[in-house]
């Protein structure tokens, strides 16, 4: 039942998040075609990946898992430095929008669930889930406050992104050091992070984890500019 609810819940917040991103981009409607396609064929290949059992065969679900997390956010970071473009697109989103989605991020929930079955171990659940809903639920005054003073919260904005960074950071790293059968295992006997090599939540680290770190790439990059209002 728990991966039942996982499912629908992943699949609700891939649409809202893939679909408020792309209308928020100011792109020509060639361009939003390009990026809907390019973002549904990394979806198709991490869940792909994710049914072959890839993610579980002996250490490689260390490497797999972590090149699915890191591949989309050096892509968005390369890009936005080659292409002044791409570069102004991705710094037109709006703050409040960047924030918003973060709300999402109480699905960490899901983490805790799953400790519960006894299908997570070590403190990688402990400090996704907590870590997770934390961001998402102080996400939410943040966003009013900005809604209501868009020039304003700078010094807010930048201790929440910066908590928010280091939650998934740790995540990653909590959840490699927690993966049995991995040379990096140093938590969870027996059990560790393997949940999180099968579907639906290995859609957490290859495709919830780099849009997330990539919002928070764009508020840092934002927050530095600042002869701007932060919510523009």
């Amino acid at each position: 039942m728990l991966d039942l609810i996982g499912t629908t819940t992943m699949v609700a917040v891939i649409a809202v998040v893939l679909n408020a991103t792309v209308t928020g981009l100011q792109l020509s409607s060639v361009q939003r075609l390009a990026t809907v396609t390019a973002a549904g064929l990394w979806i198709g290949l991490a869940i792909a990946l994710a049914g072959t059992g890839v993610y579980g065969v002996g250490p490689a679900p260390v490497p797999v898992i972590g090149v699915m997390a890191a591949l989309p956010v050096l892509a968005a970071a390369l890009a936005a430095l080659l292409s002044a473009k791409v570069r102004a697109a991705l710094l037109a989103l709006p703050v409040t929008l960047l924030v918003g989605l973060n709300v999402m991020r109480i699905e960490g929930l899901f983490f805790l669930l799953l400790s519960a079955q006894g299908r997570l171990s070590g403190p990688f659940p402990e400090s996704a889930g907590r870590g997770d809903i934390l961001v998402g639920l102080t996400a939410i005054p943040l966003l009013l406050a900005l809604a209501r003073n868009p020039g304003g919260h700078r010094g807010w904005l930048l201790a929440w992104n910066l908590f928010g960074t280091l939650d998934l950071v740790s995540a990653l790293t909590l959840g490699i050091l927690s993966a049995p059968g991995s040379p990096f295992q140093q938590f969870g006997g027996t059990v560790g992070s393997s949940a999180i090599w099968t579907l639906p939540w290995s859609a957490i680290p290859t495709l919830l984890v780099p849009f997330y770190l990539v919002t928070h790439g764009i508020i840092f990059a934002k927050l530095m500019r600042v002869a701007e209002p932060v919510a523009a």
